[in-house]
């Protein structure tokens, strides 16, 4: 069974938010602020438009983060991002290929 674009973007942005908070060397695993940043990305996929035909936000036309939550999750990706391709390259080609 094939999983849904949505629950793949999930998964991804948790990984994303998870290398970032181990690289920032917050206090926990996960802390209370890349948590919170995880919770809304994936309310945010949750309620996305586009469903499972969804492409990269970053190249939406509908801006659905808030402002703050924006400058948050881009920051985590430019952080993310590259170092994504050495903690899971399987998922990072996945993510990039649109599968």
């Amino acid at each position: 069974m094939a999983v849904s674009r949505i629950e793949f973007e999930k998964k991804v942005v948790f990984k994303m938010i998870l290398i970032y908070c181990k690289g920032h060397k917050h206090r926990s695993v996960l802390c209370s602020k890349c948590n919170e940043l995880v919770e809304y990305a994936h309310n945010r996929l949750d309620n996305c438009k586009f469903g499972n035909e969804k492409t990269f936000c970053s190249k939406c036309e509908v801006h659905c983060y808030k402002p703050e939550m924006r400058k948050s999750i881009k920051k985590v990706m430019r952080y993310s991002g590259p170092r994504i391709l050495l903690h899971n390259p399987i998922l990072a080609i996945k993510h990039f290929l649109g599968k």
